[in-house]
């Protein structure tokens, strides 16, 4: 029938589940969005989806060109980087906090049921 290896990570153990262990996916649980390398483009690109952040930046764009400019290229950019600012900051929060959540559930000790 069938049946199953179990190696413990232990001692002399220790290479041979390092071996093993590197054919299989891990079960841990993962529920964050965004890694230290991916945050900032990510976090960019989903705010970008937003219909009033493109209208700002449009604005901002619009501000550059010379026939057009209406104030200060830096005062029209400044209600979008703080948006922008303020949304990045609350979605990192929100991120750690779900990082710290699910490293807290894969450290729980488990129990496993065999017959």
């Amino acid at each position: 029938g069938k049946h199953r290896v179990v190696i413990p990570c232990l001692g002399h153990f220790k290479e041979e589940y390092e071996k093993v262990s590197k054919l299989y996916m891990n079960n841990k649980i993962r529920t964050t969005k965004y890694t230290l390398l991916n945050f900032l483009p990510r976090n960019l690109f989903e705010q970008f989806h937003r219909v009033a952040n493109l209208y700002f930046l449009f604005l901002v764009v619009l501000n550059w060109i010379p026939l057009v400019e209406a104030f200060q290229k830096e005062i029209t950019m400044l209600p979008l980087v703080a948006v922008l600012t303020i949304i990045a900051v609350k979605d990192g929060l929100e991120d750690y906090s779900k990082y710290k959540m699910d490293k807290q559930i894969n450290n729980l000790l488990t129990k496993v049921y065999s017959r």
